[in-house]
């Protein structure tokens, strides 16, 4: 057997080495990484969440205060999986009636049962729904439109189960917290 150089050797076994560290993390990162219970103003299930999640190593959640007012009228909440954001939530609150989904006519969005009017297109789902009716052509109401997303879930086919399900929480805790009345949209 043949001995080889200093410089040589000590590079074939760093590769070597970092061959089989990359085996091991890889083998390590079959999972997404552990989150609290709720998420995003606590309005959704961790555990309904995570199917569609890649794995990774660490988690990171972003979600500014739950406040619509006139002064806040939109609230976001955001996942990241090793800092690239892979699920998000919004809600807004508009003044007049009229939801402009147009940008995902190129999605060819389907027709879900959410809210007053529903929308589900390949990694999205939104909806909206009436908290308080405007008055008058000069005096506005609360209107919600509402989004879920998902980046790189791992399992697509679940998309069209798994976001309209979430969707359908989050109306349910804007509800709430807004305190709309039973007749504004499920």
């Amino acid at each position: 057997m043949r001995r080889l150089s200093g410089s040589f050797a000590a590079a074939s076994v760093f590769l070597i080495l970092t061959g089989s560290l990359v085996g091991c993390s890889s083998e390590e990162r079959k999972s997404v990484p552990k989150m609290p219970k709720r998420i995003c103003w606590d309005a959704l299930a961790s555990g309904d969440v995570s199917p569609i999640l890649p794995t990774g190593e660490r988690v990171n959640l972003s979600a500014w205060p739950f406040v619509l007012t006139e002064d806040y009228r939109s609230v976001n909440c955001f996942v990241y999986i090793d800092g690239n954001s892979k699920f998000s939530a919004s809600v807004n609150l508009e003044g007049f009636e009229g939801v402009d989904w147009s940008n995902l006519d190129k999605a060819n969005p389907k027709p879900i049962d959410v809210g007053e009017k529903g929308i589900f297109w390949g990694t999205g789902a939104s909806a909206y729904f009436t908290c308080e009716p405007s008055k008058g052509p000069n005096s506005p109401g609360k209107y919600i439109d509402l989004s879920v997303r998902a980046g790189d879930a791992p399992d697509e086919s679940k998309l069209p189960t798994i976001l309209p399900k979430l969707l359908r929480q989050l109306v349910e805790f804007v509800r709430r917290e807004l305190k709309c009345g039973a007749g504004a949209g499920s």
